[in-house]
């Protein structure tokens, strides 16, 4: 009778117990897969012949903006390579190398007043939307404030024409306003593709 009642007492302690290393576990590997250096894939939420030229194509960075990599061969652009990193005193923001010469970050942003989709230090980013970013827990595609409402834009002049720059729809009306009429504009998800870790590297190890 003894032995049933301790064990009566002592059953929900050692649930409440397993259900702590559990969660901490599931913790534990969540802060690991958004440590590790990743890259961005597009996909095209609606499929178009325009869309033919940017779906599963990598992001890139060009001149402090973000683009779609469409020709493989072109050495401008710096494929994204990034992971989550805590924005200082805000919320969770998102890193990525800026060359493959050294392991020099910045922090990704949206520019408060055209909603294109940025990299800089800290003194370009803070006046802006820096986060929080997130991933949907399904497919891994990128969020920002708790959404997606990532595009992609066609350039239709100055050096850049011809390119797809990246923007975040932030009011959700198709960037309305932002940009004239007659834009080739294209809804889209970035979808986080992992990085192969490599052997006594650090996960956050950008080399």
């Amino acid at each position: 009778m003894t032995s049933m009642l301790v064990a009566l007492l002592t059953a929900p302690a050692l649930l409440a117990t397993q259900e702590a290393i559990t969660q901490g576990q599931k913790k534990d590997r969540r802060e690991e897969h958004r440590a590790r250096r990743c890259n961005l894939i597009v996909s095209c939420v609606d499929p178009s012949p325009e869309s033919l030229e940017i779906d599963h194509r990598q992001v890139a960075l060009k001149n402090s903006k973000l683009y779609v990599k469409t020709d493989p061969r072109d050495a401008s652009l710096h494929p994204f390579a990034g992971y989550y990193l805590p924005y200082p005193d805000r919320h969770e923001g998102l890193v990525t190398t800026i060359t493959d010469v050294a392991p020099i970050l910045n922090w990704i942003y949206v520019d408060k007043d055209t909603y294109e989709v940025k990299f800089g230090i800290k003194v370009d980013a803070h006046p802006n939307i820096t986060g929080p970013f997130n991933c949907t827990r399904q497919d891994k595609r990128l969020t920002l404030e708790d959404w997606e409402g990532f595009v992609a834009v066609k350039q239709e002049e100055g050096e850049d024409a011809g390119m797809w720059k990246l923007y975040w729809d932030k009011d959700d009306d198709g960037l309305r306003g932002k940009l004239g009429k007659g834009r080739t504009i294209l809804e889209i998800e970035l979808v986080r593709w992992e990085k192969r870790v490599r052997k006594g590297k650090p996960l956050g190890d950008m080399r």
